[in-house]
């Protein structure tokens, strides 16, 4: 299931970069594996911590805040990556709201599958 869920990503982040003119990813299928891979680590360790800390603005935010948080992950992603470009905090947000919609309505289909 891991293995799928990083291929979602990988998706995700390709459609991102269909529909977001700021981001690009250099190079073809397992490159967009290689920053889905770096992306998720990176969010599920300092994405993680930054959630938590952060919680109650969430809260505020009605969960807003959780995209500025991802884009956030999305741009530290770019820093860490000569594969990754994000160009501007725009960017980033809208590629972020792709990446969640696609990975959320996955983890939906999933789930559902499942049961």
């Amino acid at each position: 299931m891991l293995l799928i869920r990083w291929a979602v990503l990988a998706f995700a982040m390709w459609v991102a970069t269909v529909f977001v003119s700021g981001i690009q990813i250099d190079g073809g299928p397992f490159t967009y594996l290689w920053v889905a891979l770096l992306f998720g680590l990176i969010n599920a360790f300092f994405g993680s911590i930054i959630k938590v800390l952060t919680f109650p603005v969430s809260i505020v935010t009605f969960g807003l805040f959780i995209f500025v948080i991802n884009a956030a992950m999305l741009s530290l992603t770019d820093i860490w990556s000569d594969k990754l470009t994000v160009n501007g905090f725009w960017s980033a947000i809208f590629a972020s709201l792709i990446i969640s919609l696609i990975t959320t309505a996955f983890r939906a289909l999933s789930k559902k599958s499942r049961s």
